[in-house]
């Protein structure tokens, strides 16, 4: 086997390993569902993410908008399917470009934004699917909602701008246990209806299924360390 074989091969077989490890973790959790797994790409080489592309994986993360149309633009009317998902900070001044590229924005955490959002929309711009940052651990380098403001937020997002999210995301802080996060995420997510939970990482993304995430995003325990 030549070493381009092999280096193909790799990141298939981990995506293979980690979809075992994704439906293991739900029937342990009595799931009746799969979660479903973002494979994150960003700053990740074409040689590593068209491998797992061509396995059937199809749902994809992107942290800026930029990389993300340059890895994607050409690549949207080659792969029937391809869902992209921003899940990086958005700033104002690229919300239309976001809105027209991605399916689903996860990265929703402020009021500016979301009257950018609306916007954008009245204008013509198309709206994909919406999720709330939830800053779990209230970490100042971190963008999000402070949990105590979700409610709120929600509120002013249906009531004053019509925006409608499908669900919330986290991103506990490294240094905690992340179950006691994802259960609080789970819990602001039902108390205001939501159904999505985009909760879990490579290192959490087991325990982030028992506490009912619908998706969960995973980079470098698919693709390696990143460049």
């Amino acid at each position: 086997m030549t070493s381009d074989v092999a280096a193909a091969l790799e990141p298939t077989l981990a995506w293979r390993a980690i979809l075992n490890r994704i439906a293991a973790a739900a029937k342990a959790a009595n799931r009746e569902s799969l979660p479903q797994l973002v494979a994150v790409s960003k700053l990740q080489d074409w040689a590593a993410v068209e491998p797992v592309l061509q396995a059937g994986q199809r749902v994809f993360g992107e942290n800026r908008v930029q990389e993300a149309k340059g890895r994607w633009g050409d690549q949207r009317l080659t792969w029937p399917g391809l869902e992209l998902r921003l899940i990086g900070p958005l700033q104002t001044n690229k919300a239309r470009e976001a809105l027209e590229f991605f399916d689903v924005i996860e990265t929703l955490d402020r009021d500016r934004l979301a009257e950018t959002i609306a916007r954008e929309v009245a204008k013509g711009a198309p709206l994909p699917r919406l999720y709330v940052q939830v800053n779990t651990g209230e970490e100042p380098q971190k963008a999000g909602i402070a949990p105590r403001e979700v409610d709120a937020f929600l509120a002013r997002l249906r009531r004053d701008y019509d925006l409608h999210p499908q669900g919330l995301m986290c991103i506990p802080p490294a240094a905690d246990l992340p179950g006691p996060h994802f259960a609080l995420t789970a819990k602001l997510a039902e108390r205001n209806g939501l159904t999505a939970l985009s909760m879990g990482m490579s290192g959490d993304f087991e325990t982030a299924i028992r506490f009912g995430a619908t998706s969960v995003r995973v980079g470098s325990a698919l693709f390696g360390a990143r460049a």
